[in-house]
């Protein structure tokens, strides 16, 4: 047992003295969760687990022969967190807590010694909550990405779908119309009515006034002895056909010839405004697809200039699924940009930290409030929230790592830890006020002077 491997033979009979040797079969709890941490168990034969709730998901750790586990020395653990069981057959030995205070003094090397081990256990421990809450941070991330993705990519494939229809209308029409001797007045007609209803830029009818129009159309056609006419007045409404250019159109052509234009006529438009719909979305997807680009830094230099109000920009676009449930943005940033030096994906991840905290602080809605500015060599930049504001008796506590006022499984108490973190190697602060409808964290960081010569940069 490395623990005790050198340990002067006194020390160990003293120990062994006071240790309660336990026989267990597989299978058996040694040590249930909720338990007071009264033992320091020392595995002897066979193979263990520990096994519990950690942030909100379940986590095992295995333990043999050799290993030390339980109650430490100095620890300020008063209950189990975990549940202990053997996996096989196996001895364990049990020290009990209160006797502490006598083996630091009987056995100062093996104190330090599961010292060490406890210091390994909680940078562990927190390894494993910060890999938890960046890929909750990442699951949630995407989860809001995939959601804005889905709906132009959802609007681009309904309009594609619906080209092919209004290509097959498109063809018939002008089979039609080939069929039949037109003269060049009456396609210089079509033509030009087609052209001014692509390029008109008038907004859409809605509601009433394009069931007006759409009244007008029809009788205007069932006037002119088109049967079947309410699928044609919707279509010509569709596009903004006026009803005196309708009826001037059917006073040149014959019925038949007539409706075959009026079909190609709506159907052209139809395709025209399709083809915004497809470029608009495809658009908005590249538009995302940009925003994640820049948020993560992707082909750029680890550490940069990093102009903080567009950090916030690409922040705030890819948590804009989150900012849609009535929650107002206001801004008030620097007009001069306020440059400083880091790596950007940990700066995204301050303002993504700190945004989700306030968004989760106004769940009927509310207003977030960035703001930049300048004092002396530091860039401050403000992020401040409507909400109800952070209890005086939880502020003291909340850049402490896994505290967490959320329930179970909705947050692991590291966000504003790992802020305080990255902040804090950058060589800047953060402080934080608070009051019923106006919570305020100020994130203040070194700022880079734009006119001075840029120094050599080291990757953190």
């Amino acid at each position: 047992m490395t623990a005790f491997s050198d340990l002067p033979e006194d020390q160990i009979e003293w120990f062994l003295s006071h240790v309660q040797e336990v026989s267990i079969l597989a299978g058996e709890t040694f040590v249930r969760q909720g338990d007071p941490a009264d033992w320091l168990f020392v595995f002897l034969e066979g193979l263990f687990q520990w096994r519990g709730e950690f942030g909100g998901a379940t986590v095992s750790l295995p333990a043999q022969a050799g290993d030390v586990s339980g109650a430490f020395p100095f620890s300020r653990m008063k209950w189990f967190t975990v549940t202990g069981r053997a996996l096989t057959d196996g001895r364990l030995g049990k020290f009990p807590a209160a006797l502490f205070a006598e083996l630091i003094q009987r056995m100062p090397q093996l104190t330090t010694r599961l010292v060490a081990m406890m210091s390994d256990r909680i940078r562990e421990g927190t390894r494993i909550e910060q890999q938890r809450d960046r890929l909750v941070s990442l699951g949630r991330l995407s989860a809001g990405l995939a959601h804005e993705l889905n709906n132009p990519a959802s609007a681009a494939k309904r309009a594609s779908d619906q080209m092919r229809e209004t290509l097959v209308k498109m063809r018939s029409a002008n089979s039609e119309l080939w069929r039949r001797p037109l003269e060049d007045s009456d396609k210089a007609k079509i033509e030009e009515i087609e052209a001014s209803l692509l390029q008109s830029e008038a907004t859409p009818s809605q509601g009433l006034a394009l069931s007006d129009l759409e009244e007008s159309l029809d009788s205007i056609l069932r006037s002119y002895g088109q049967a079947d006419s309410w699928e044609l007045s919707a279509a010509l409404a569709a596009c903004h056909m006026p009803p005196d250019t309708l009826a001037s159109l059917l006073t040149h052509l014959d019925p038949r010839m007539a409706r075959a234009a009026l079909v190609r006529i709506a159907a052209s438009a139809e395709l025209s405004t399709l083809l915004r719909t497809i470029e608009d979305s495809t658009a908005r997807i590249s538009k995302l697809v940009r925003t994640v680009q820049e948020y993560t830094y992707m082909d750029q230099a680890l550490v940069q200039n990093v102009d903080v109000a567009r950090s916030l920009e690409i922040t705030l676009g890819t948590l804009a699924h989150s900012l849609q449930r009535e929650i107002k943005v206001q801004r008030a940033y620097e007009p001069v940009p306020l440059l400083v030096n880091t790596v950007g994906t940990e700066l995204n991840q301050v303002w993504t930290n700190i945004i989700e905290n306030a968004i989760d602080a106004m769940p009927g809605g509310g207003e977030l409030r960035v703001r930049t500015f300048r004092e002396d060599h530091y860039v401050v930049v403000e992020i401040g929230d409507s909400g109800p504001g952070i209890p005086s008796e939880v502020k003291p506590y909340i850049f402490d790592p896994f505290f967490t006022t959320k329930g179970v499984g909705e947050g692991t108490g590291l966000g504003l830890n790992t802020v305080r973190t990255i902040v804090r190697k950058l060589g800047g602060d953060i402080q934080v006020t608070s009051k019923p409808g106006d919570t305020r964290f100020q994130v203040w960081l070194p700022w880079v002077d734009p006119t001075e010569p840029a120094e050599q940069s080291s990757n953190f």
